[in-house]
């Protein structure tokens, strides 16, 4: 949600803003957004005035009862009562108008940053840096369900069974995988000065609609039926819930964060062959990373939190590349995004594996996050970011880690996570 402030003086930077994402069908709530900030204010002055001359009243029915000037004190009181029903109408549309201005301020796209490529969609992209030589082995490789099957680390017949599509068994080694890559994140944010954190897995709806927009709401969230609360998407969801409504002290900033959990997601739509098997899935589990800053910080924090990502994947071997993301691509809240994307020597081209997003302020209005300083309380910045999300991570791992004789070689770094073991063999010929 962007400052009602800067609507108010310049409506046409946030019409602007609107169409480079390109989202014109939005730009009628900017005026619509005015209209209803005008009609509130008039009604808040309107209520000002009401209070001031009912305390003016109520004073002077009290002269006129000690002069004893009774049909004045009678025609007073008729007056206040009179202002005090009205004052009750202009206090219930005050809240009508109020809310209705919220819903529309919270469909107006957050501001984009400058540096933001300016394109219509996700093909508009533009690569930033790569990091480690990606490379083709002379062998084939297998697509990574048959790579999972051969080293006996799948089961999605029987997942299928007890829970439909979308959902899979992890087994033996490959299992063992899953939970070393998510152990090694957690201990290498924790070197990084991050507080490790397991946040709760559902959250209230007040919370979902402080942290995503309403389509983003709709196409990801798992509503718990009768009851108010939904399974996270990702643990960005609580973590920065856990902030709603408090004003942090600036000494204690920025929070440092990093949450692990298992994320639920509706995932609609038909997806060709490389996004079936574990690539996108409604259950699954991610190391993330949380940043709750001053904002004059946020910008170097986002810097440094892809940068951790990109030092991750790294440290395991697997060649990676940054992606900016353009401002069509962004969601509303996203101030500025950069996806993580691995190497797939496989597809021979890059994957998207994570993403890191500066949020500014637009979460923090919608959620009231403040801090406290000498200069009084202004809102926190919001960052998140992907450390590690095994499923996807796993097809790069597995890929980029395949021996010609289909087992995989488990990297120095992982191997303590893993008691010890450098190759992941074979099971299944």
């Amino acid at each position: 949600m962007i400052d009602i402030a800067i609507l108010r003086a310049d409506p046409d930077r946030v019409r602007a803003n609107v169409k480079k994402k390109f989202q014109d069908g939005k730009l009628p709530l900017v005026d619509e957004a005015l209209s209803l900030d005008t009609k509130k204010r008039a009604l808040q002055q309107e209520g000002d005035a009401l209070r001031a001359a009912r305390n003016a009243l109520s004073k002077q029915i009290g002269l006129f009862m000690k002069e004893k000037k009774l049909a004045e004190a009678e025609e007073a009181k008729a007056q206040v009562n009179a202002d005090a029903a009205r004052l009750s109408e202009i206090e219930k549309e005050t809240e009508e108008v109020a809310a209705k201005l919220n819903a529309v301020m919270m469909r107006i796209p957050n501001f984009i940053s400058q540096d933001t490529p300016i394109g219509k969609d996700d093909s508009q992209n533009v690569e930033g840096k790569r990091f480690l030589e990606p490379a083709v082995p002379a062998f084939e490789i297998p697509y990574h369900l048959d790579i999972l099957e051969k080293l006996d680390g799948i089961d999605i017949d029987s997942a299928r069974r007890t829970s439909g599509q979308g959902f899979y068994y992890l087994t033996g080694d490959v299992a063992r995988l899953h939970s070393a890559v998510l152990t090694y994140a957690r201990d290498f944010m924790i070197n990084k000065g991050f507080t490790y954190c397991i946040p709760p897995y559902m959250i209230r709806s007040s919370v979902v609609s402080g942290v995503m927009s309403f389509e983003e709401m709709e196409g990801m969230m798992y509503k718990i039926e009768g009851e108010d609360l939904y399974l996270i998407g990702t643990s960005e969801h609580s973590m920065i819930g856990r902030f709603m409504n408090t004003t942090l002290d600036e000494k204690k900033l920025p929070l440092t964060l990093t949450s692990y959990s298992p994320c639920f997601r509706k995932e609609k739509g038909a997806h060709g062959i490389e996004e079936r098997g574990i690539y996108r899935i409604h259950q699954f589990e991610k190391q993330e990373m949380i940043v709750v800053c001053k904002p004059e910080d946020s910008e170097a924090w986002y810097e440094k939190m892809w940068n951790y990502t990109v030092e991750l994947f790294v440290s395991l071997g697997i060649p990676v590349r940054t992606l900016e993301c353009c401002s069509g691509d962004l969601a509303d809240l996203k101030y500025r995004s950069v996806d993580v994307e691995a190497w797939s020597p496989r597809q021979k081209k890059y994957f998207e594996v994570g993403s890191c997003s500066n949020l500014t302020d637009a979460q923090a209005r919608r959620l009231g996050i403040r801090y406290k300083s000498e200069k009084g309380t202004a809102f926190a910045h919001t960052l998140n970011n992907t450390v590690v999300a095994p499923p996807r991570m796993l097809i790069a791992f597995l890929e980029n880690h395949l021996r010609a004789d289909g087992s995989v070689e488990i990297p120095a770094a992982l191997r303590p996570y893993m008691g010890g073991l450098e190759v992941i063999d074979v099971k299944n010929a």
